[in-house]
């Protein structure tokens, strides 16, 4: 898989020397407290071995969890970022730009870039499948889903374009030149556990620094520099990665990200919400019915052909394909209130989407967040509270494909629709 990096020279150079100066930050605190702290002023002058001991045993187990969370964490953001995919149009832009640059002209110069003004219109987009077969997405107006114009392709819930890397990434975080990339959700996890075994790591530091220098000024004993600058260091890095710990544990009991955070309290999410067939359109809601209809389908519509339901399977003559009709859904466009978050689902269920449900997965760098796995037919991540009040307000509970009885009968209504010529085709709910 390629390497995501910032697409900025400057901030690739700054992630590069990043590395050299954490090495050396480490490198230094474990010359002080194994050496100077451990060896020379407990064991050796003080002869306090047990404490030494405790120190040493601490200070290496943290190390290692350190260490082991950093490494996943970098090889995460570089080589697993968790970016959607670059639509088909983004490789005839480049072809075009490569085919300016061969006949002289800069290729980021306006005139050479293919400009699309809105997103795919054509009913069959690809990539539009992955949010109907779910019962609720986050949509625009139209009750199609978010489009990049950078990315050209549809964006799932919760996924942003970063400037700094130029590409769309799952519940972006924050761009991290200590780590090397973009943090989101398939390295939060990581991310979380190494500020917190940092901040722990330079805790330790900080302390066994500390005591032995104030036993050197109770003793009227020279004061070790050695003490004064690693006390320094270990502050702080460890008040840095304290603050980084504490906001990013807030995040995950909230399920927010540091940009959901940024207008957490006016928000409004508009989300497109299964809803039983024959759903139309009132004054509070409209409606939208998948697959899209084509242009054809469109005018049969205007002329009030389809009775209302758009793209529904009342249709004769040319409509599409009766594989089609068995897939249909309709939707309701509806909106949150201002500050509501649709993917509050508790502070426990927060904590497991994110850090996992094996207590294991909470302090090693092993598994991914389940967050990452989008693969359930309700929505990309689950839903809290915030959804039922959604309906409710709408009036339109007991929808957005929770009745799974009733939607089995309309697939048994359609496959008879179909006679001999559907037999033996399963329809997925």
């Amino acid at each position: 898989m390629p390497v995501i990096e910032s697409t900025r020279a400057a901030t690739r150079w700054i992630t590069r020397i990043v590395p050299v100066i954490l090495v050396g930050a480490v490198s230094y605190a474990t010359f002080v407290v194994v050496g100077r702290v451990c060896s020379t002023f407990l064991i050796n002058k003080r002869r306090e071995v047990g404490a030494a001991i405790v120190i040493l045993v601490l200070y290496f187990i943290l190390l290692l969890l350190m260490i082991a969370t950093y490494l996943r964490t970098v090889t995460t953001v570089l080589f697993d970022t968790g970016v959607v995919p670059l639509g088909p149009q983004v490789e005839e832009r480049k072809k075009t730009e490569s085919e300016a640059r061969r006949q002289g002209r800069r290729g980021t110069d306006f005139e050479s870039r293919l400009y699309y003004d809105g997103p795919d219109l054509d009913p069959d987009s690809p990539g539009l499948e992955q949010f109907y077969t779910k019962d609720v997405f986050i949509c625009e107006n139209d009750g199609r889903p978010k489009w990049c114009s950078e990315c050209l392709n549809w964006k799932a819930d919760r996924v942003h374009h970063s400037s700094e890397i130029s590409r769309c990434v799952f519940r972006m975080d924050h761009y991290c030149p200590w780590v090397g990339g973009m943090i989101g959700e398939n390295s939060f996890k990581y991310f979380v556990q190494f500020t917190t075994y940092t901040a722990c790591y330079c805790g330790l530091v900080l302390g066994a620094t500390a005591s032995s220098l104030h036993k050197q000024v109770s003793e009227g004993s020279p004061l070790d520099a050695h003490f004064i600058a690693a006390i320094a260091l270990a502050a702080f890095f460890g008040l840095f990665t304290f603050l980084m710990t504490v906001t990013s544990m807030r995040y995950i009991f909230l399920n927010m990200t540091n940009v959901d955070a940024l207008s957490s309290r006016s928000k409004v999410y508009q989300m497109a919400v299964r809803a039983p067939r024959g759903t139309v359109s009132t004054d509070k809601f409209s409606v939208v019915t998948y697959p899209l209809p084509k242009e054809d389908e469109e005018e049969e519509q205007r002329n009030g052909r389809f009775n209302g339901d758009m793209g529904a399977g009342n249709r004769s003559g040319a409509g599409p394909a009766r594989r089609d009709d068995l897939a249909t859904r309709t939707f309701a466009v509806l909106k949150t209130e201002p500050g509501e978050n649709p993917w509050d689902i508790g502070i426990w269920r927060n904590w497991q989407t994110v850090m996992g449900t094996n207590i294991f997965d909470w302090f090693l760098p092993i598994r991914k967040s389940p967050c990452a796995n989008h693969d359930s037919h309700e929505s990309f991540y689950p839903m809290g509270h915030v959804m039922a009040d959604v309906l409710a307000r709408y009036s339109l509970s007991g929808v957005a494909g929770k009745d799974s009885d009733s939607a089995g009968l309309e697939m048994k209504e359609l496959g008879r629709r179909g006679s001999g010529n559907l037999e033996g085709v399963r329809i997925g709910n």
